[in-house]
């Protein structure tokens, strides 16, 4: 399995076929450029690049599109790519085994409404990845082997990070969510995650790849 991170949330997953997760209006559009499946964990824009997305289809008719049933309205245009999954369910993308995790989006404010949210557990057979979108909901029924653990956002405390990694217990953390930080502020969340993880911790620039 190789993982690239690109640009805030989003992941380019290889191994037997291409899985693209969370392509958002920040990430390259490249990231789509071969892809044979699509998750998406819920409908904001910086998770959901629509007009990408639509167009990922037309340039590749079979690309497969996998996203709660709630998320796959706002991709209407391509109705028949998309395939809907719920909470617990466990399919195959793009040569990988997924589950779904959890349903609803972290508490932004009581004032906000809450929308859906799915994290998934990508696995290759040897080992496994696990994408949370906007949630801090833990797979408790399987060890992870890496953890994509969100770094900044409106919805987010870095103490909540540092919890959700130690619940999670993960062999690795790799850093997502990271779009809406600086350098100053990155080093800041870094340095918590680093010290009290209680795991291996990398933040990944853009482009970097992991085996």
């Amino acid at each position: 399995m190789r993982v690239t991170k690109f640009t805030h949330s989003c992941l380019r997953i290889e191994g037997a076929g291409v899985l693209v997760v969370d392509p958002g209006e920040f990430s390259e559009k490249s990231v789509l450029d071969g892809a044979d499946a699509v998750v998406i964990t819920h409908e904001h824009f910086d998770h959901l690049d629509v007009a990408a997305v639509t167009a990922a289809v037309s340039r590749r008719p079979d690309l497969r599109i996998f996203a709660h049933e709630e998320v796959l309205k706002k991709l209407g245009e391509v109705a028949e790519a998309t395939t809907p999954v719920a909470p617990g369910a466990e399919f195959a993308a793009a040569g990988f085994a997924l589950r779904a995790y959890g349903g609803q989006h972290a508490v932004i404010h009581p004032y906000v409404p809450r929308i859906v949210n799915l994290g998934y557990l990508i696995s290759d057979g040897n080992t496994n990845v696990y994408h949370p979108g906007d949630s801090f909901v833990v797979p408790d029924d399987t060890p992870v082997d890496t953890l994509c653990v969100p770094l900044n956002a409106p919805w987010l405390k870095i103490s909540e990070a540092l919890e959700f990694t130690r619940a999670v217990r993960p062999d690795r953390a790799i850093a997502i969510h990271d779009g809406l930080l600086n350098e100053r502020g990155a080093a800041v969340s870094d340095g918590h995650l680093e010290n009290f993880s209680e795991t291996r911790y990398q933040h990944l620039a853009p482009g970097a790849t992991l085996d």
